[in-house]
């Protein structure tokens, strides 16, 4: 998965800051099937969307799916994340159109949703563009 959000209204490093978020807020349908989707320990990529376009860190999830506190509709929910990995260098979106490996990434193809699906092979293609295998595998073990 990937959750985007914009540098100037939340950043990775005000989410660094605070070590845990309440991902909430998504009043998209598709959006909130994939908020359900996610299981704890699932990886999911932060991406900085309008200002930076760019796939900055890890997050991990630390709390499955349960109702959106912020509102009362029953219809949508909200998960837990901690941050887990800081990428070595950013992901472009220009890096990620140029890659015939990502040409079907949902980044791309459903750019306008909030919370997105990532396939496990395109989430190790970004991992290896951002230079952060070791860093990651030295997290596994």
């Amino acid at each position: 998965m990937a959750c985007k959000s914009e540098p100037t209204s939340y950043s990775w490093d005000d989410f660094v800051k605070d070590g845990e978020t309440i991902w909430s807020g998504v009043r998209n349908y598709q959006a909130r099937n994939n908020l359900k989707l996610m299981q704890n320990g699932d990886l999911v990529y932060y991406y900085h969307s309008n200002d930076g376009l760019e796939i900055v860190g890890i997050a991990i999830v630390v709390k499955e799916f349960y109702q959106d506190p912020t509102t009362e509709d029953k219809n949508w929910v909200a998960v837990n994340l901690k941050p887990y990995l800081r990428l070595q260098k950013p992901v472009t979106l220009r890096q990620i159109k140029e890659d015939e490996r990502l040409t079907n990434i949902n980044i791309l193809r459903q750019g306008r949703l909030s919370v997105v699906q990532i396939a496990m092979e395109e989430f190790f293609i970004v991992l290896d563009m951002a230079e952060s295998n070791d860093q990651f595998k030295k997290l596994l073990q």
